[in-house]
């Protein structure tokens, strides 16, 4: 396994490595062991699965009271997956980043705690898969709107996004701001 650092620190890309043959490939999806070899130590609790139809984007989410982190990973189909640092005052706030996971290049994506996650399908369907750090609390879900200008991430959508009516409605950056809706940056 291959671990990557991306331009914003605590946003991790892993790299599993894959046996493949004649008969297709095995890969660990999680090992502890080898994870925390990497120097990557996390205790998960439960583990999620979507499917998607294309165009759909999801997010951007994040909880403040009980924050996730999760690791996410494409098991079928494609997406383009974003990732914006939303922690007050961090050196990093308002940045994206954003790479595609796809069943095809079996990349992991470590989401921490304080981060927005979104994705949009660009494949005709595809499974995502992830783990989180604590488990879901109701009420505490909160949205950045996935077209902010002021975070300017740069979709590839041919059409309109298929949305939910709740991220459809999300506010921008700096209205959530304004609410007291972020979570802080603690150095």
């Amino acid at each position: 396994m291959k671990t990557h650092r991306t331009p914003i620190p605590g946003l991790l890309l892993f790299e599993p490595a894959v046996y493949a043959d004649e008969r297709g490939y095995f890969l660990e999806t999680w090992n502890e062991r080898r994870y925390r070899e990497a120097g990557f130590e996390m205790r998960f609790v439960q583990d999620n699965l979507s499917r998607s139809r294309r165009g759909v984007v999801r997010g951007f989410h994040y909880q403040l009271r009980h924050p996730q982190g999760k690791l996410v990973q494409v098991t079928h189909g494609e997406v383009y997956d974003v990732v914006v640092d939303v922690r007050v005052a961090s050196p990093t706030y308002g940045r994206w980043f954003g790479v595609t996971l796809s069943e095809e290049n079996h990349l992991q994506l470590y989401v921490p705690e304080g981060f927005a996650h979104a994705f949009c399908v660009v494949s005709e369907h595809a499974d995502f898969a992830y783990k989180v750090t604590r488990h879901h609390a109701p009420g505490d879900e909160y949205g950045i709107r996935w077209d902010d200008p002021a975070i300017g991430v740069e979709w590839p959508l041919a059409v309109a996004p298929v949305l939910s009516a709740k991220d459809a409605a999300a506010p921008l950056l700096a209205e959530a701001a304004e609410r007291a809706l972020l979570p802080r940056w603690e150095a």
